[in-house]
């Protein structure tokens, strides 16, 4: 049974209290407050009001006394089963955040360190008839590293080497430090008899066209030795059903499932996700004692090194078929993230496949994710890149305990997450391998690499017992000579933004060009990576998400509040981009529009090559997703999920066939199409050019004939003969065919010479529908509403002369829509469209 409800919580000093007393089934806590489990004290305490919001402005640093305080949860339950012999009962905390102590009627259970992983205690004969009394004590961070070694290198906080919670709740580049606790998973009380199940691994071992074959490990913990145990696995799926016994000899069992012409698991752009139910039940001497229910998909996942010429490549390969990797980072959901609802994952989640991302990768600064983002991602088709939480760090590997816990958090973690098909590869840590050797290397590193012998030695060993299905990589990025090379391995490409120069090699300093030329989005044409796992640049939350977490004395471009939303310390990196790209904005209002325009044409400039580079580069994972907070951020998606610019771009970047164009300013147009289907792609492409007043100038067509899976360059256009006498600055390509359309400019935003445009709109508030038009061209037609997780079939796009955008508007949770908080305008528009209240 679930023991969710009931819980209250209080804060002490440390020291302030005697354990025992406060756990003491005797001790009075009616004026304590109550508190919802699955959560954490922070939000507890903001319910309270006893916080203000930590989001709105520099409120964060009002609640950092939070995190000195010892906090005690304490809550009852009732229970009246009389226990018979051969029964246990298991108390279950799924999450502990952090450094938790655990009391049943006063009797000291045991202690956590690890917010990770799932925390078992036997209490039988702990339990009392009627009221029972659970209580678990938080000791504060601090308590428990004031004295363990803190000045290795570690970014954004030197306490947490030694905390095994989520490295970014200390603070990170697009992230307030907020170092919650509390019970952020669900508690259970179980009842075992004779024997549980301890783990099951279920593999597709070889896959042919009429049958696969599925090898089935169940392993059980025993408490009686004295029965004889079966093991009865089912896959099933509508009225198919494949079944097999199996005597459990040693604790295990083993079966082979035979599943004939099975409905395999592929990623939703090129198949259907399909799944099984995967049943496994456990007898003892006859009598079913446990069982266990998860879905379960058959396919075959691996990650090619080399290609057929035997040249270093690094493409995922899914049931045979190889597989274009395009998706993003994804980071923790929320700074709070026991209190997020399931149904924030499920809209997030479902807006990846929209945007036709087929991959996500959980960074290694937040957690392992809660079992609803895996199924998530099951059901709707998208890998998973899985990171170990190891992150920017140097990580005590010399030390016993750690070392043990860490064993401990590896075993629990694979064992969880190993059944899931949507889980592509394991990753030993985040930058780790990269950024030691080049800050060694840079003489700012004197310690030796701490941590190496987690993702080189203990991960590797665990990984070949525990999971030896899928690619073990000890880092990312990683490969070659220097861990960020672009010859082998993935890469991570902080040229763009961060102005790294690239490439170095192994004992070079990492060196750095902090220009306009050097941080540009144009150098990502330079990359030849095998896979990018990680690249990205900044852009604004939207103005709504702003306006709510700024005070409105503190509302405009340059203000101290303003800048409080970007945690990354190198502000004039974006000042820098937009001014190569759109040009410095001069107030609020173009900052949103300038910053968001760079990241999306920039996103699509790198994205478009790395696709047109197909047969070597096999990936492009961009940073970063979502947010945890309402700041300015790599993000795409922020904090209210509400898309910028780039989420909408990224549906037609990533769209599984592309029509995409290679061209800079003065040279040739090399017009391309890109299929990632499984099948051939074959239609009329057409490519059309435009005065910015809608008058077509040029055309040309071609019929497609594209193979499954491949790209190809269509035709080379000379520059001149495309624009035929008109001014490169007054120009706008579309290349179109039935079903796919993509536009472009022959010169950066700044040297456009836009007419003001007049915007027009009608709408239909019965069908939440819009019809927007203009007289001529619109750059980033943007539609705004004062409301969190708008849903809008496309926005911030470009809108030619004589057409007409027709646009549902719905939001996630059904509310209904504010239409009188409407707002439609454009970059060059000369009237932003008002609805009436």
């Amino acid at each position: 049974m679930k023991l969710n409800d009931n819980w209250k919580i209080r804060q002490f000093d440390v020291g302030g209290a005697r354990d025992l007393e406060v756990a003491s089934p005797e001790y009075i806590d009616y004026f304590w407050m109550t508190a919802t489990v699955p959560g954490d004290v922070h939000s507890t305490i903001i319910d309270r009001n006893l916080i203000d919001d930590p989001f709105y402005g520099h409120n964060d640093l009002k609640c950092q006394w939070v995190e000195e305080k010892v906090w005690w949860y304490r809550s009852t339950f009732e229970f009246h089963d009389d226990i018979q012999q051969g029964e246990r009962y298991e108390l279950i905390f799924e999450g502990l955040d952090t450094f938790a102590t655990v009391y049943l009627n006063g009797v000291e259970l045991g202690s956590t360190e690890n917010m990770f992983i799932s925390h078992t205690f036997e209490v039988a004969r702990e339990l009392k008839k009627g009221k029972n009394v659970l209580a678990v004590r938080f000791d504060p961070v601090h308590v428990h590293v004031k004295e363990k070694v803190q000045y290795y290198w570690s970014g954004f906080s030197k306490k947490r080497i030694w905390t095994r919670k989520a490295q970014s709740h200390f603070g990170w580049d697009w992230g307030p430090r907020l170092v919650t606790s509390g019970i952020w998973k669900d508690v259970r009380l179980e009842k075992r008899t004779f024997a549980k199940i301890d783990h099951v691994f279920a593999k597709t071992a070889s896959i042919a066209s009429d049958k696969a074959v599925i090898e089935v490990e169940v392993a059980i913990e025993k408490f009686d030795r004295e029965k004889s145990y079966e093991a009865v696995i089912s896959l099933v799926q509508g009225d198919e059903r494949f079944a097999a016994c199996a005597e459990i000899s040693i604790n295990k069992a083993a079966a082979v499932l035979e599943v004939e012409n099975p409905k395999l698991w592929w990623t939703h752009d090129i198949g259907l996700p399909n799944l099984y139910q995967l049943f496994v039940e456990i007898f003892a001497d006859g009598k079913k004692i446990d069982e266990s229910t998860e879905e379960f998909g058959i396919r075959t996942i691996e990650v090619m090194r080399q290609d057929e010429a035997g040249n270093n490549s690094f493409t995922f390969v899914l049931n045979g078929q190889k597989v274009f990797a395009k998706g993003a980072n994804w980071i923790p959901i929320d700074s709070f993230i026991g209190s997020v609802p399931d149904s924030r994952y499920r809209h997030l989640i479902r807006m990846s496949k929209d945007a036709n991302m087929n991959m996500l990768r959980v960074w290694g600064g937040g957690i392992y994710e809660k079992d609803v983002f895996y199924e998530e991602c099951n059901r709707l088709g998208i890998l998973v890149w899985q990171d170990f939480m190891f992150s920017c760090a140097l990580y005590p590997d010399y030390n016993k305990n750690f070392m043990a816990n860490v064993r401990e958090e590896i075993i629990a973690v694979v064992k969880r997450l190993r059944n899931f098909p949507c889980l592509a590869i394991w990753c030993g840590n985040n930058e780790n391998d990269w950024l030691y050797e080049a800050l060694a290397s840079s003489g700012e590193i004197p310690h030796p690499f701490y941590g190496e012998k987690i993702y080189h030695e203990l991960m590797p060993e665990l990984l070949e017992e525990l999971d030896p299905t899928r690619l073990f990589w000890p880092s990312s990025p990683f490969g070659g000579n220097d861990h960020n090379s672009r010859k082998e391995g993935d890469t991570h490409n902080w040229q763009v933004w961060h102005g790294n120069i690239e490439p170095r090699v192994f004992g070079d300093p990492q060196e750095v060009n902090y220009s306009i030329e050097g941080l540009s989005f144009k150098n990502f044409k330079n990359d030849t990576t095998l896979f990018a796992s990680e690249f990205g640049m900044h852009a604004s939350s939207n103005r709504y998400t702003l306006e709510r977490n700024i005070p409105k004395d503190q509302f405009f471009w340059g203000s101290e509040e303003m800048a409080y939303r970007n945690k990354d310390i190198h502000h004039p990196k974006g000042i820098l981009l937009m001014e190569g790209y759109t040009g410095i904005p001069k107030d609020l209002d173009e900052y949103i529009s300038f910053s968001m325009l760079t990241q999306a044409e920039g996103l699509k400039y790198g994205i478009e090559h790395y696709r047109r580079n197909k047969q070597h580069t096999s990936g492009a994972l961009f940073w970063q997703l979502n947010d945890c907070w309402p700041g300015t951020s790599w993000s795409v998606i922020d904090y209210y999920l509400l898309p910028k610019a780039s989420y909408h771009y990224a549906r037609k970047f990533f769209s599984p066939v592309l029509l995409t164009l290679d061209h800079e300013p003065g040279k040739d147009i090399h017009v391309w199409v890109l299929n990632d289907l499984l099948e051939p792609y074959q239609d009329k492409v057409d490519l059309a050019v435009y005065n910015l007043r809608g008058e077509k100038v040029f055309s040309r067509e071609w019929q497609a004939e594209i193979e499954a899976n491949v790209g190809k360059r269509l035709d080379t256009l000379p520059e001149v003969d495309v624009l035929s006498g008109m001014p490169p600055e007054e120009a706008v390509m579309v290349i179109r065919s039935k079903d796919y359309e993509n536009i472009y400019y022959f010169r950066d935003q700044k040297d456009l010479n836009f007419s003001p445009a007049e915007l027009k709109v009608e709408i239909d508030r019965v069908n939440q529908e819009l019809i927007i038009s203009t007289d001529v061209a619109a750059r980033m037609v943007t539609i705004e509403m004062d409301i969190e997780q708008l849903v809008l079939d496309d926005n911030f796009f470009d809108l030619l002369p004589g057409g007409k955008k027709k646009l549902k508007v719905e939001q996630a949770q059904g509310k209904d829509i504010p239409w009188g908080s409407l707002k439609v305008k454009a970059i060059n528009s000369v009237n932003t469209i008002l609805a009436e209240g």
